[in-house]
């Protein structure tokens, strides 16, 4: 069912809502194992997939009751090769738990989607290796054949989108956007930053968005940023050019803590979901183009929920 796959609803404007940290909500709320982080891996499991109909569930009714669109992001950031075979997974496994991840978001879809409230199904894609730490950097040509099986298999599915999450190296991500794209499908690149607004790399993130775009016949439908706090980017953005209209959606990280202090913490920092939520708008003041709004590392409903009533429009 390809419904928005050649017309991405969120590229019209308006709100869209996506969850907030995945991971971090079903370690530090529902005391969850996850094994190398690894949320997919709940999908094999009744009470896993349980878990996560929950947690998709209450951000679309979120959505739904303020009349806004969603994102619905699959569980699949550590869904790919190297990844999977720590935890044991075989090629054919890997393309079942995928194919699992966004039939429990059409579910979701089904129950909640209404003419007020489009939701959109996205495949997510995590890096390689380390989002904090790129270690073994590929060429695009071999990011888009190491993540070639991962996309292929979501182009079988409702998936409407690919989206690349704390991408932490340009070449990776241009090589995911010439997958996708290779399938038809539209993709989305979420880079993640450090404390200066640098990619782990160094990298200026406007040179690696133009990176990306530059290396693409068929360039990603937007940016985003994800898994840092405001006060690491926010400055950036506005000191940016052209490149800032290409970034339409932020999912920030509840704690201003650098990308070493949170792996070295023992507890979760879940900041102050009123402050983040009012960095949101003063951002979407100076940049109303960026309509795609939700949450990383920390975050939970309390912070979407705050986000989507602070930042809507008052009528």
């Amino acid at each position: 069912m390809e419904r928005y796959r050649q017309a991405l609803p969120q590229l019209s404007g308006g709100i869209f809502l996506t969850d907030g940290g995945l991971e971090t909500t079903l370690i530090y709320h529902e005391c969850l194992d996850l094994p190398e982080f690894a949320a997919f891996d709940l999908l094999n499991q009744t009470e896993g997939r349980e878990a996560l109909w929950r947690y998709f569930e209450s951000y679309a009714a979120i959505a739904v009751a303020h009349s806004v669109g969603f994102i619905l992001e699959s569980a699949t950031w550590r869904a790919n090769p190297d990844w999977g075979k720590k935890l044991g997974y075989s090629p054919e496994m890997l393309d079942e738990v995928n194919r699992e991840s966004i039939r429990l978001l059409d579910e979701v879809r089904e129950v909640h989607a209404a003419k007020a409230s489009p939701m959109v199904i996205s495949g997510c894609v995590g890096p390689r290796g380390d989002g904090y730490d790129p270690s073994h950097l590929m060429t695009p040509g071999e990011a888009a054949e190491y993540h070639e099986a991962q996309i292929g298999t979501f182009n079988t599915t409702d998936a409407d989108m690919i989206t690349a999450i704390t991408m932490p190296y340009a070449d990776e991500a241009a090589g995911i956007a010439r997958a996708a794209a290779s399938f038809g499908m539209p993709s989305v690149i979420s880079f993640t930053v450090e404390t200066d607004g640098r990619l782990p790399t160094g990298q200026p993130l406007g040179e690696a968005i133009e990176q990306v775009d530059d290396s693409c016949e068929v360039v990603p439908a937007y940016y985003m940023i994800n898994c840092a706090h405001p006060s690491h980017f926010a400055a950036t953005l506005a000191e940016g050019a052209g490149w800032v209209e290409r970034v339409r959606g932020i999912r920030a990280n509840a704690s201003a803590l650098s990308h070493a202090e949170l792996d070295n913490a023992t507890e979760l920092d879940d900041g102050n979901p009123a402050e983040l939520a009012n960095q949101y708008r003063a951002l979407i003041g100076l940049f109303p183009h960026i309509n795609v709004l939700g949450g990383c590392c920390g975050t939970d409903q309390r912070h979407i929920e705050e986000i989507c009533r602070t930042c809507l429009p008052q009528g």
